[in-house]
């Protein structure tokens, strides 16, 4: 048993024993309220699901074990010649077990990662079957879902394995499918973008600097630092997101990570989630080719802004469905911008529409985030560093995505946590719960 699931197996083992006595001696108590709203309007809000890895306030933003993305970057190993970025790796140990990684154990995690990441023929030959034209996205989850034949939980639950084992499987899943993850969508970006030209990974590179160095776009330093922090940053958003919460429905129900995460891509693809940093650059562009320059006045970003929403259109990349506050990752990718490319256009571009965007969401009165969410900045700087092809940015997010919903997939299994199966109602039982109350 290697060093991390031994260190998992001890953590998980304990925390079970608490839940399941949390559960029996307490689970008639009430702790949280459910209105009409929430019902109907997604259930936003309900505090319905257990997930230990991150925890989402409205005001702070996101945490990971307490910790908020400025601490990380203090706390977490970095590379070794001194880089400012802290490596996922380490942000994925912290996930798993409750701990900071030492540098060894980030260390390992690397090669172990670049051990497990070939991909399987099968997914080799899946993916050379997919047109060109077929959207970045979409050959991602193809991809995913074509492992699934190499599944160890698949492979062991038929048969017959215990309950007891079923976070063993799917910690081996788990890191399998992590580490393949930049390999397939490195594959995909050569494949549309750059004629199929593959480019081999290194053994003496960590998981986000390989990823930097397959895309083969930019051998910058600054590229592979910039890549450390994207995935780090991305990696979590508590449960209860679209694509977080897809993989904890889907794996609830016994399918393996690859079905479970391929499902979470599924929902990440969608423009009110993942797809919206897509969006976002893509209006930046449009912006800057109507108005003939990317030096624009604030009075045209005004302009331009409040005829997108007079055209009946959302400013992409402002608003959150939780969040009322700037998003602590917007802030994060603003001050790695001012230390590297501050002078670049598309990047002051960005900060101008954080200081012009606000004041004009907020005066219409009924926008309760007018802050930028995460996927304000990240296009900006991407375009910078020549990723240039935005098509391509929603599979990068899903990339980092994958640390914290399959670290999280591994405690669900580990606690024996059951089906997810919450009740539903129907608007005729909505109207007479109003009409009771009247009474």
């Amino acid at each position: 048993m290697d060093r991390l699931k031994k260190k998992f197996e001890q953590k998980s083992s304990k925390l079970k024993k608490e839940v399941k006595a949390l559960r029996k001696e307490h689970g008639a108590q009430v702790v949280a309220d459910v209105n009409i709203a929430q019902i109907i309007g997604g259930m936003r809000g309900i505090k319905s699901m257990l997930w230990e890895t991150s925890e989402l306030d409205a005001n702070k933003g996101i945490t990971f074990r307490g910790k908020s993305i400025p601490e990380l970057k203090k706390i977490l190993p970095r590379k070794k010649d001194g880089g400012k970025e802290p490596l996922p790796e380490g942000l994925f140990w912290m996930m798993l077990v409750d701990e900071l990684p030492k540098r060894a154990d980030v260390d390992w995690l690397s090669k172990e990662w670049y051990k497990r990441s070939k991909l399987p023929q099968v997914t080799l030959d899946t993916m050379a079957s997919l047109p060109t034209s077929t959207h970045p996205m979409t050959q991602f989850i193809i991809g995913i879902n074509s492992m699934q034949s190499t599944s160890v939980f698949a492979k062991r639950y038929a048969e017959g394995m215990s309950k007891d084992d079923y976070w063993d499987a799917t910690y081996e899943d788990s890191m399998n499918l992590i580490a393949r993850l930049p390999r397939l969508a490195a594959y995909i970006y050569r494949k549309v973008y750059h004629k199929g030209v593959h480019i081999a990974p290194m053994a003496n590179l960590d998981w986000a600097g390989n990823f930097a160095h397959m895309l083969g776009i930019n051998n910058d330093e600054d590229f592979k630092s910039l890549m450390r922090l994207y995935l780090t940053i991305h990696a979590d958003h508590e449960g209860g997101n679209a694509s977080a919460h897809t993989a904890h429905l889907v794996n609830s129900t016994l399918a393996d990570v690859y079905l479970s995460f391929g499902g979470a891509m599924a929902s990440l693809a969608g423009p009110l989630h993942g797809l919206a940093n897509q969006e976002v650059i893509k209006w930046i562009m449009e912006m800057t080719h109507k108005l003939k320059t990317t030096t624009p006045s604030d009075a045209q970003v005004k302009k331009y802004i409040n005829d997108t929403l007079k055209a009946g259109k959302v400013i992409p990349g402002y608003g959150h469905a939780v969040l009322r506050e700037p998003d602590p990752r917007f802030t994060a990718q603003r001050v790695f911008a001012e230390d590297y490319i501050k002078d670049d256009d598309y990047v002051k571009i960005v900060w101008q529409l954080f200081k012009v965007v606000p004041p004009i969401l907020g005066a219409l009165g009924k926008v309760k985030n007018p802050w930028p969410n995460v996927d304000a900045h990240s296009g900006a700087i991407l375009v910078h560093y020549g990723l240039k092809e935005y098509t391509f940015y929603t599979v990068l997010f899903g990339v980092s995505r994958a640390l914290g919903v399959l670290a999280a997939s591994c405690w669900s299994r580990a606690l024996g946590l059951p089906l997810e199966r919450p009740k539903s109602v129907n608007s005729e039982w909505l109207k007479a719960q109003v009409k009771a109350k009247k009474r």
